[in-house]
């Protein structure tokens, strides 16, 4: 018996290639680490991230918008924060005010 081509053609077997994946943005990554390092800078770098995500196609969108989000939530809360510590701050300072000044005997 001889080998005849029974009329098929013989392709080689398939193989599959993982495409590469995708980088993720370096400045995406460091808005979601300077939100909680010092959240104004988040939101700066979260911008800047997501115009370099524009260009460039890379991974990060997500970390970026975590960075302006939570950036600007915590810059708020901090304004916020800081705010009524100055108000708790001044009326202690007048509550303190109308204790009686007593004056501490000296020793003779």
């Amino acid at each position: 018996m001889t080998n005849q081509p029974t009329g098929e053609p013989q392709f080689p077997p398939y193989v599959y290639y993982y495409p590469p994946p995708r980088r993720t943005n370096t400045m995406a990554v460091v808005a979601l680490v300077m939100l909680f390092v010092f959240a104004p800078l988040a939101i700066i770098f979260g911008a800047i991230a997501q115009n370099q995500i524009k260009q460039t196609g890379e991974d990060g969108e997500g970390f970026a918008k975590a960075g302006i989000i939570g950036g600007i939530v915590l810059t708020v809360l901090y304004v916020l924060m800081t705010i009524l510590m100055i108000v708790v701050f001044f009326k202690f300072l007048h509550v303190v005010e109308k204790f009686p000044h007593t004056t501490t005997p000296t020793p003779t």
